[in-house]
């Protein structure tokens, strides 16, 4: 399986903006997280989390090529699961559906990860350790607030046996943990 060294060159190849930079840092943060909470794979759930998006900048624009790309480059050279987990990232413009719990809580991590650090930039610290549960909450439940942003992939979490205030919780413990890292 490719080392985390060599996903982190990988991402810096592919993604130059920040703010994507940060979101794979993020997610895998969260995915390593989930995984040492529930004995999973930390290594596998990490470098899937970390590799979820690296191609988002090449495929802008073409989002039915969103996973493909990713899954024809990391074929062979990562897990068939953390393949599909990257590919059923973007369900609903590919054929791949979120099956298993690293499928589903890779979903949901991209988009808590996405809340909260969008409730951090958006406050007047820019600082995540600003960043409340019960004010992610509320924003979670203010569709006003990040209206672009699909707070049913976030649900996905309680097809894995996780409720929602818990999984915020730990999206937002594990962020805070590389706040300095993501600069927030």
């Amino acid at each position: 399986m490719l080392g985390r060294d060599q996903a982190v060159i990988l991402v810096e190849k592919y993604l130059k903006e920040l703010d994507n930079i940060r979101l794979a840092f993020a997610v895998e943060a969260i995915l390593r997280k989930i995984a040492e909470i529930y004995d999973k794979d930390q290594e596998l759930w990490g470098i899937t989390g970390l590799l979820h998006n690296f191609d988002y900048e090449y495929c802008e624009g073409n989002l039915q090529n969103r996973g493909k790309i990713s899954a024809q480059i990391l074929d062979g050279i990562i897990p068939e699961k953390s393949v599909n987990a990257i590919k059923a990232n973007n369900y609903i413009y590919n054929d791949y559906l979120p099956i298993t719990s690293l499928d589903k809580c890779l979903i949901a991590a991209v988009t808590s990860a996405e809340l909260i650090m969008y409730i951090a930039s958006n406050s007047s610290s820019k600082k995540l350790s600003d960043v409340s549960l019960p004010l992610v909450i509320t924003k979670f439940n203010d569709s006003s607030f990040a209206s672009k942003l699909n707070r049913s992939r976030i649900n996905l979490c309680e097809d894995v046996g996780i409720d929602l205030k818990s999984f915020l919780e730990l999206c937002l413990n594990a962020l805070n943990e590389i706040s300095d890292e993501l600069t927030l």
